[in-house]
């Protein structure tokens, strides 16, 4: 039986902001250890046996990141599914089934989210092989994690008789919506329900198959969206009309609810999907006072706090059951009791037309980054990063000029007609309106000061006439 992991890395993880944002959300982020929860998450399953190359499913706008973040731990993937919109897991992992169901019709799919935290990982692997002994039968197997605390923010599984043959392993009685508290500790006593992880294991064909006699108004757009796909670089592509046209599901609503194959395997591997800023306190060590740090921290009479520091000194005095969270621009202080409300806070920054939740100081491209040092009245002055190799695109400004200063590196700068090798405190100037480029031709990063003036200097402000990743 070959295993193929197809990682969802669609959400924007709006519960764990400043940190996570739209451009750059949770799974993309080191949250708990060194590497990204992406990393982590692809880490848990290299190597294997039996398990092959991962399949990612993302947005349009992390594509580069994911990949990045692949070479970054020496990780080539099977492919890189990328969704034209959003639509929920069952269109994302139909998508994920159908192009593994042509190139392999036995294929096993261990569907993933890639922003959970697995901290028993021998546990987990032992549970994915009880799984897999119930998917050979014909099961749609999920993951039911034995439930500690009466949890009121997870969906929960009832299970029903044991199956035949496969340890631990339940045919799913039912689903349950996420619970308030008396029933969440009703459930706990009980015996019988576990909390509902969102992973799942299935042959691809068997997966396929559920859905087109439950909810065929989504297997049959996804299906002409993938026939209409195409290559993109090292990315696949999914038809946008047909993809548009899939109603948004879930894996549970769409299938695992209606389907007579269900089974629920327990899995005590020491899970969280870290839902929140109170989810990760809790996951993390902490010292003896209860405290989780992170950063340049300094705790004074402080107790059951979360407290991050991502570019500054943060001080905390006589406080307990807080979450602390600073960035560059933006700081989070709350009752843990609230944390769930952060939402809240994001939707107000969308409404009021402000930007900290779409992106940091710090913005990825796929070429490298840029960060906003100092901005006034008609100027900003940016630090613009490239890594060797790369290129930007052939564009030009109708509103600004720039000056371009080199801090490190080699800079190969296309102005016009002229062609220019900048070294390290050389600079030059490109007025409105002239076609241009940056290129590192060298072997380091390129690290790059950027002076921008002008009547507009906004990020829409760009033409592009020539661009190698593709980009509108």
């Amino acid at each position: 039986m070959k295993i193929y992991p197809v990682i969802l890395s669609g959400g924007s993880g709006t519960r764990l902001w400043p940190l996570s944002r739209a451009a750059l959300p949770k799974q993309l982020i080191s949250v708990v250890g060194q590497r990204t929860m992406l990393q982590d998450t692809v880490t848990r399953v290299n190597n294997w046996p039996q398990v092959m190359p991962p399949l990612f499913v993302c947005g349009n706008d992390h594509r580069f990141m994911v990949a990045e973040q692949m070479r970054e731990i020496g990780v080539k993937p099977l492919g890189i599914m990328l969704e034209p919109v959003g639509k929920n897991t069952a269109p994302a992992v139909a998508a994920a089934a159908h192009l593994l169901a042509k190139r392999d019709p036995d294929a096993v799919m261990l569907v993933l989210p890639a922003d959970h935290v697995i901290n028993d990982v021998e546990a987990f692997r032992d549970a994915v092989s009880r799984a897999s002994e119930a998917v050979a039968g014909g099961a749609l197997a999920t993951f039911g994690i034995l439930p500690s605390t009466p949890e009121t923010g997870y969906g929960y599984i009832r299970r029903g008789k044991q199956v035949d043959g496969v340890g631990d392993a339940f045919v799913v009685d039912k689903f349950v919506e996420k619970p308030d508290l008396a029933t969440a500790k009703a459930f706990l006593e009980e015996g019988s329900y576990s909390w509902n992880s969102g992973m799942f294991l299935f042959k691809a064909t068997d997966y396929l198959e559920e859905l087109n006699t439950h909810r065929p108004d989504i297997a049959a757009p996804v299906e002409q969206a993938v026939a209409k796909g195409y290559e993109d670089l090292d990315f696949c592509r999914l038809d946008q009309a047909s993809f548009e046209a899939t109603p948004s599901e879930s894996i549970d609503y769409a299938v695992m609810e209606k389907t007579r194959k269900a089974v629920v395997v327990l899995a005590d591997i020491g899970w969280s999907d870290v839902g929140s800023w109170s989810a990760l306190w809790a996951v993390q060590e902490s010292d003896g006072n209860g405290n989780v740090s992170r950063g340049d921290v300094l705790l004074q009479d402080v107790s059951n706090t979360l407290v991050r520091a991502e570019s500054r000194m943060v001080a905390a005095l006589g406080v307990e059951d807080l979450i602390i969270v600073e960035t560059d621009d933006a700081v989070l202080v709350a009752h843990k009791d609230k944390v769930q409300d952060v939402k809240k806070i994001v939707d107000s920054l969308k409404s009021s037309g402000r930007s900290e939740h779409l992106h940091h100081k710090r913005v990825f491209r796929p070429w490298g980054s840029y960060e906003s040092v100092a901005e006034g009245e008609r100027f900003q002055v940016k630090r613009i990063i490239v890594k060797p190799g790369e290129k930007l695109s052939l564009q030009m400004h109708h509103h600004r000029a720039e000056h371009w200063v080199v801090v490190s590196g080699t800079a190969l700068v296309t102005r016009g007609e002229e062609v220019k090798l900048l070294s390290e405190n050389e600079s030059i100037y490109l007025p409105i309106g002239v076609t241009h480029r940056l290129e590192n031709p060298g072997k380091l990063p390129l690290h790059l000061i950027e002076v921008q003036s002008g009547s507009y200097l906004g990020e829409d402000d760009i033409v592009r006439f020539e661009d190698i990743y593709k980009r509108v």
